[in-house]
């Protein structure tokens, strides 16, 4: 099988090209082709016999965009990845004020079982390697061009983060490298539905990157409804996790909300939600739910948002609605990668 030079730290990479025989400031060089994204071909001042050999030997790049899906409203781009292996991701691309974000996939589906999410529908095939999600990167700034390049990084694809933990930490110091991409961990969020053991692993990391909290309910009984995770890990065990991980980072916490009709929207609901996290350092993302074919749940109407945002601003809660990208192109994960595989894409 191939290797994934993606999937190497430099030192890693030295290794590897000392073992074919090449000076060790080969590595550098080829660290820094394939951390833009270059194909064999174009490592023009690497031997043509050492370029062969790397292309027998390892992907260059572990995947390819199969399918670019513009948005007709708004500057959302999605991504259909085909891997090396013949599976299939998602990514999205979107523009903002500051410039461009990248949401990627970290597992070929999903195996938390989310009642909300069109990405756990086909269960989890297997978890992506750090140099498969940077690969995600690398080729949408390939895609971009002229136009700019992606600066920041969400980890909200298809796929539990913290599920594939080992692949996504390296992940991080990978795309954070100064002879890579170099982009700071701080312009990265990283959202899990709330593995806390995985929460309290992360802390110790000291990896400053922005923690989301995907908690959907303010209290044990719904959440339960629709995430199976907190059959495991109860809400009170989940705000210790994020209360010591908020002590020992400094670093403020996002709680994401999807807004269900007459399931978790009522102002009643925005109280206890308000009760639950006062104190933190945080702030809630409300999220109008997108509609998934397969699930009975209905989004919450725009009425029912915006009294639910006000409730939470009158009792001093920082919070805000997600604004809705992609919604032409199955902006939310696993929705394109459905269709997809059900030959409607």
């Amino acid at each position: 099988m191939k290797k994934i030079l993606l999937d190497m730290t430099l030192d890693e990479l030295k290794a590897y090209l000392m073992g074919l025989g090449q000076p060790a400031f080969r590595a550098k060089q080829v660290f820094s082709w394939l951390h833009k994204g270059a194909s064999y071909d174009e490592m023009r001042n690497l031997p043509a016999a050492l370029r062969e050999k790397l292309a027998e030997e390892c992907y260059d790049q572990p995947s390819q965009i199969h399918d670019v899906f513009p948005s007709q409203k708004d500057d959302t781009v999605k991504f259909l990845y085909a891997l090396h292996d013949g599976n299939i991701v998602e990514g999205v691309l979107m523009h903002y004020h500051y410039g461009y974000s990248l949401c990627i996939s970290t597992q070929v589906g999903c195996k938390m079982g989310c009642a909300f999410c069109a990405s756990t529908l086909n269960g989890c095939v297997r978890s992506l390697s750090a140099g498969e999600m940077l690969s995600e990167v690398l080729l949408a700034n390939r895609y971009l061009g002229e136009k700019g390049k992606v600066g920041h990084i969400v980890l909200m694809g298809s796929g539990e983060p913290l599920d594939n933990y080992d692949n996504v930490v390296r992940f991080l110091r990978l795309v954070n490298d100064p002879d890579g991409l170099n982009i700071s961990l701080r312009n990265i969020s990283l959202s899990t539905c709330g593995l806390v053991p995985r929460i309290e692993k992360l802390k110790e990391e000291k990896l400053p990157v922005t923690l989301s909290i995907s908690l959907h309910a303010p209290n044990d009984t719904i959440r339960k409804q629709i995430m199976p995770v907190a059959n495991t890990w109860p809400i009170n065990e989940l705000m210790q996790a994020v209360r010591s991980y908020v002590a020992d980072t400094g670093r403020r916490v996002v709680f994401e909300y999807a807004l269900i009709d007459k399931l978790n929207s009522t102002p009643e609901h925005a109280r206890e939600l308000s009760k639950l996290i006062r104190g933190l350092q945080c702030h809630v993302n409300l999220i109008p739910l997108n509609y998934v074919e397969e699930s009975p749940l209905i989004p919450a109407s725009p009425k029912t948002v915006q009294t639910f945002l006000a409730t939470l601003e009158a009792e001093h809660i920082s919070a805000t609605v997600r604004r809705e990208m992609g919604s032409d192109i199955g902006g939310a994960c696993g929705q394109l990668r459905r269709r997809h595989l059900e030959g409607k894409a």
